[in-house]
């Protein structure tokens, strides 16, 4: 039987008494030692002589909760590399906000306390052990399918290079089909039409923005022959984002350029009549003081 010492620690930081109680049962059940607190700030003060394996904490704290931790964590050498996971009731974009913000990872507290510690249990293994299909989804299901139009597509990217997978990310919106392949976590390669690597990936970022419609399905274990994407993850989703900023700026500029061009020309049409009048009235003078 295992000991207290034997049991990796949880610090679980939530107001909700009800909540941490029934969340602290199961992940004892998962064989996790739970610390429990209700306050983020006074926390931080014992990580240094009570490190934890990992933190959950929640994101509707009063004072400080897990998007307002992060930073501070992150900025400490002795705790910047202790996994924070964001307990919050968001939505489809609440994991990337999270990702964002510095956490590790989010977690839904509406899927209930039993999911809730199996993941963890599942998150602190894929850390030590590199990601395992199994340990994450059951054996029959061997792609993970979404919508873009609920998750976008940078959303997805940092989910697969947070948990270190190893696969094939097939993408399908509009006129863009392409594929981008993880190694461990980490861009490797991209393909989309003539374009790949680096140029792939921010054209592919860039077409699924915003998307009303398209899927993407991510197959586990597949590699890419050879290696193409030179850059990180965050330096291209960055680098795509500037670019449709660009673009919707210039956008805007031509488009004030051109009503200013059309109010101009409507300006100038408009005295032009007048010249052409008064030299009409000129030579019908001229002609009439000529004639016998």
């Amino acid at each position: 039987m295992s000991t207290a010492a034997d049991r990796p620690k949880v610090l679980l930081i939530d107001s909700n008494v009800y909540f941490s109680r029934k969340l602290g049962d199961a992940l004892k059940k998962e064989g996790f030692e739970v610390l429990t607190s209700s306050q983020a700030a006074y926390s931080l003060t014992m990580l240094e002589w009570n490190t934890p394996a990992v933190i959950l904490c929640a994101t509707n704290l009063r004072e400080m909760g897990a998007y307002e931790i992060a930073p501070l964590l992150r900025a400490d050498a002795k705790t910047a590399n202790i996994p924070l996971i964001a307990v919050g009731s968001g939505g489809d974009r609440a994991l990337m906000e999270a990702f964002r913000c510095g956490c590790d990872d989010y977690v839904d507290r509406r899927r209930g306390p039993d999911d809730i510690a199996a993941h963890v249990r599942a998150f602190l293994l894929s850390r030590q052990e590199g990601f395992q299909p199994t340990q994450m989804v059951p054996s029959a299901i061997t792609t993970l399918t979404g919508d873009l139009s609920r998750l976008d597509l940078p959303g997805v990217i940092q989910m697969l290079n947070q948990a270190r997978q190893t696969g094939a990310l097939n993408i399908n919106s509009g006129d863009t089909d392409g594929v981008i392949y993880f190694d461990a976590g980490e861009l490797s390669h991209a393909e989309c039409g003539p374009l790949f690597g680096d140029e792939a990936v921010i054209h592919i970022l860039k077409s699924c923005e915003g998307a009303a419609k398209g899927i993407y399905k991510f197959v586990y274990g597949v590699t890419a022959a050879h290696r193409t994407v030179l850059r990180s993850s965050t330096d291209l989703m960055l680098d795509a984002m500037r670019e449709l900023d660009e673009a919707a700026q210039n956008d805007s500029e031509n488009s004030s350029d051109s009503r200013g061009c059309a109010q101009g020309d409507a300006e100038a049409a408009s005295p032009s009549t007048a010249p052409h009048a008064a030299h009409a009235e000129i030579v019908s003078s001229k002609s009439e003081s000529e004639r016998p």
